[in-house]
């Protein structure tokens, strides 16, 4: 089996969180706006416990063949059509939620922090929380204000755009803590995108 069978197309800032050892198999995973299952094939490939939300029926589908595919034990009840804000999981639910390229398809502030909020409900105690989002940092003289935070992209792209203070402000408002220092990846001057993780204290 070759790199890109084992692994699929996932996200590298998500495969680093592999390489150091924060996401296990005794972990429950979530992919809160999955897509077709990109990020999902090498945890349904390797026996992790995965379940994942999508507001397309058409994604939801293809994460149900991935899984009925890959993983033997797959019930199609872990791949749901749901909203990012209106997630239909217990709270405290996973030990790993990831939220990839999802954020910045926010309407606006309102809907950001409810989509932020639903992502830490549902994550227990201890567990991380991993998000990669478009920002602001280093394009800002480069963006067009549309309001509600949304701004056109040099790429001709519309999102809703973070920046350093927006994510730290978020992070002290949760309780949360850095699992490690923001980063922000330039591409060509059209558009970056930061990568966010946090972790919820424990309940010691």
């Amino acid at each position: 089996m070759n790199l890109a069978e084992q692994f699929g197309n996932m996200d590298i800032y998500l495969f680093d969180q592999l390489l150091k050892g924060r996401v296990t198999k005794e972990m429950r995973i979530l992919d809160a706006g999955c897509g077709t299952g990109r990020n999902l094939i090498y945890f349904l490939r390797n026996g992790y416990t995965v379940y994942a939300i999508d507001r397309s029926e058409d994604a939801i589908r293809a994460v149900w063949q991935l899984g009925e595919t890959l993983a033997p034990d797959w019930s199609n009840e872990q791949a749901r059509v749901e909203a990012v804000e209106k997630m239909s999981f217990a709270s405290e639910s996973f030990d790993f939620v990831m939220s990839n390229a999802v954020l910045h398809f926010a309407e606006d502030q309102a809907h950001f922090l409810q989509m932020i909020q639903e992502l830490w409900r549902v994550l227990a105690p201890g567990g991380l929380l991993f998000m990669r989002l478009a920002s602001s940092i280093g394009i800002e003289e480069r963006i067009k204000p549309l309001g509600n935070e949304r701004y056109l992209l040099p790429d001709g792209s519309t999102r809703f755009l973070v920046n350093e203070a927006m994510m730290r402000g978020t992070t002290a408002t949760l309780n949360g803590m850095l699992a490690e220092p923001l980063k922000t990846v330039n591409v060509a001057g059209q558009r970056c995108m930061s990568t966010w993780c946090l972790k919820k204290p424990g309940l010691d």
